[in-house]
């Protein structure tokens, strides 16, 4: 078993999937409406890939397709129904042949939820989702985005979520697709100063990964405990998801390590 790290070619080390008490498992993917490289749509392909790596709370993009069967279960009620029930989502398009957005599906109870709308001028509807949830160390705070393709976009939707992360309770853990590639980029620059732990694996395109498009961000920084990725996953969707372990701490412990 290959056990580097941040690399995004490698699995996580033995122990990694053991439940430890004062840490929770998360996880950000774009699942490209559950096609994947093969031309299929395929959910239960992802919920597989998902449940292999058993997350405590997900962020999802790319839910559903406007090509949907008719006949099939709604995505967003299929995906929850699946990996978790105690979901938030986004819908970005609704229409009559099929809903499209993000969602945050969740181990535990979600308190506090809100959908903060984050689109730019004409562009493609964005939106913030937020949250809270009581793990079993204590409260977490949870944004997932999921930013847009131009730069001037992405500029206004980060000082966006920056002042959403700082209005909000710690600990906060960001997720997402954040579809910026520039290491000195507006997007990198404000986020990892606001988030001293931050993954950064090549996630794009998943057969040949590139660009890390898809981030954990912890704040405090001391939270990040680890980060992979899993290339198995590359046949299921565009992008390669992202898991980390983060460390629950005391609210003192946590003010310190900022």
């Amino acid at each position: 078993m290959d056990t580097r790290k941040d690399t995004g070619t490698f699995q996580p080390p033995p122990g990694v999937m053991e439940t430890k008490p004062a840490v929770v498992r998360v996880m950000t993917w774009n699942i490209h409406g559950s096609v994947g490289l093969d031309g299929q749509r395929d959910r239960q392909r992802i919920v597989d890939f998902i449940r292999r790596q058993d997350p405590d709370i997900i962020a999802l993009q790319e839910v559903g397709s406007r090509k949907s069967d008719p006949a099939a279960q709604e995505d967003f009620a299929f995906f929850a129904s699946a990996l978790g029930n105690h979901a938030i989502e986004s819908r970005l398009i609704t229409a009559p042949d099929g809903n499209y957005g993000h969602a945050i599906i969740s181990r535990w109870p979600l308190r506090q939820t809100c959908c903060h709308d984050i689109s730019y001028r004409r562009r493609e509807p964005r939106a913030a989702i937020e949250a809270t949830t009581e793990t079993p160390s204590g409260t977490l705070h949870i944004v997932a985005a999921h930013l847009g393709l131009s730069f001037a976009e992405r500029r206004h939707q980060t000082r966006l979520l920056a002042a959403l992360v700082r209005s909000g309770p710690e600990p906060t853990v960001l997720l997402g697709d954040l579809n910026d590639w520039l290491g000195r980029g507006s997007v990198q620059t404000t986020l990892n100063a606001l988030f001293p732990g931050h993954s950064h694996l090549k996630t794009f395109p998943s057969f040949y990964p590139l660009f890390p498009l898809d981030r954990v961000y912890c704040r405090p920084r001391t939270m990040l405990l680890e980060s992979w990725t899993d290339p198995a996953a590359r046949i299921a969707s565009d992008h390669l998801p992202v898991i980390a372990t983060i460390g629950m701490k005391h609210d003192g412990e946590n003010q310190r390590d900022l």
